[in-house]
């Protein structure tokens, strides 16, 4: 039944909205819809437009919009998503999903009673408020922070606290030779984290949980490969992994015809097909290859970007590697390398980065492409912005 009003929340500070989201889970107030202090003007407008909230709150109060399509009454966030361009999709989300997915998350790794959780991703993003639920459920402080290195570390010296990362995030600790020791956890999630990371992490202290998951599963359900409890994990025959489990989301707001192109009802219950591709290994293990939209057709052969991109994160001469397909009049599509050099004096060279994937991969998936950078441009979660790269 759809009564609950829904409240775009929009501009406030964290600490604010940790308690909006509080009185949410525990139906006190409306169901929230999160819109990051930094969004430009026009995509707010774009967001109520699509989401049609009954009113919006700022840091200046509570106005109505006028828009009287409530949300379901168990629903307790709406979560938009679509990247930086093109039309957004609330993600309806139960008090029910958040609070298992945060519970399930603290009992896996063992976080106890009250115990610091350090905020440094957006809260307008699932990342972000899953650290809050994950504080809120086990009577934790949330610690909300500007990722910077001196700020982080910090905090984690005086709090010991547990904090949820994405890659480049923990690049820049261990650039900056952080003790990670002094976090109890660190869950990393957001992109593929490769195994050279994983390895200088755990040398540098920290005792690192990969995590995968989107706004459809209430943020992480796969932790180093093992569902949370209560999540099943099922690859189809196109390789596609299906999620389900108690963490699903209800539906995409205003849009049933969406919601059941995704969520499909199979053996009594709901499975949600994701845009990811995986493997399923004979220990049971989740592997996540890539996204299926970022497979790069070259030649008429087809290239996961993330697997290439994976291996050249492997190499010394690589800090950081995203892989991308840009449109070539030969080819269709090239498999383009972006790449930020351990050292800009002395970079990768296109033939290496051939040779090496080309040692692992067949040769049509090497890259024909090479574009050195200082940074990879990132959207406001903390994901490379494949979108502007391609």
């Amino acid at each position: 039944m759809s009564n609950r009003p829904l409240q775009a929340a929009v501009g406030l500070d964290p600490e604010h909205l940790t308690d909006l989201v509080a009185d949410a889970l525990e139906g006190r107030g409306p169901a929230i819809l999160p819109i990051a202090p930094d969004t430009p003007a026009p995509r707010t407008r774009a967001l109520v437009e699509a989401m049609r909230p009954a009113s919006v709150r700022t840091p200046d109060g509570v106005e109505s919009t006028g828009y009287d399509q409530g949300a379901a009454e168990d629903t307790a966030l709406t979560i938009a998503t679509s990247g930086s361009t093109g039309a957004p999709k609330g993600v309806e989300l139960a008090s029910a999903a958040l609070e298992h997915s945060a519970r399930a998350s603290t009992a896996r790794i063992g976080a106890a009673a009250g115990q610091a959780w350090l905020c440094v991703l957006p809260t307008a993003h699932i990342s972000g408020l899953q650290v809050v639920l994950r504080a809120l459920v086990t009577g934790g402080r949330v610690l909300h922070r500007p990722f910077d290195t001196g700020t982080v570390m910090a905090a984690a010296a005086e709090h010991r606290p547990h904090v949820s990362l994405v890659p480049t995030q923990l690049r820049r600790l261990l650039a900056a030779g952080a003790d990670l020791s002094l976090f109890r956890t660190v869950l990393l999630g957001g992109a593929a984290a490769e195994a050279g990371l994983l390895d200088a992490a755990r040398a540098a202290g920290a005792r690192v949980v990969t995590t995968y998951g989107m706004s459809e599963t209430s943020g992480g359900c796969v932790y180093d490969g093992v569902p949370l409890d209560g999540v099943d994990v099922d690859v189809a025959d196109d390789g596609r992994i299906h999620l389900a489990g108690p963490v699903l989301f209800s539906g995409y707001r205003l849009r049933p015809d969406l919601t059941r192109e995704q969520l499909a009802a199979r053996g009594g219950r709901p499975w949600f097909r994701t845009g990811d591709l995986g493997t399923v290994d004979g220990r049971g293990l989740l592997r996540v290859r890539g996204r299926v939209d970022d497979v790069v057709n070259t030649g008429g052969h087809k290239v996961v970007a993330g697997e290439v991109a994976a291996l050249l994160n492997r190499l010394d001469s690589v800090a950081e590697a995203v892989v991308v397909g840009r449109a070539d009049p030969e080819w269709g599509q090239r498999v383009s390398a972006v790449v930020v050099p351990s050292d800009p004096a002395a970079p990768p060279t296109l033939a290496e980065l051939r040779d090496w994937v080309g040692a692992h991969l067949p040769r049509y998936a090497a890259p024909r492409e090479l574009d050195l950078r200082p940074a990879i441009p990132m959207l406001a979660s903390g994901k490379p912005d494949l979108r502007a790269l391609a």
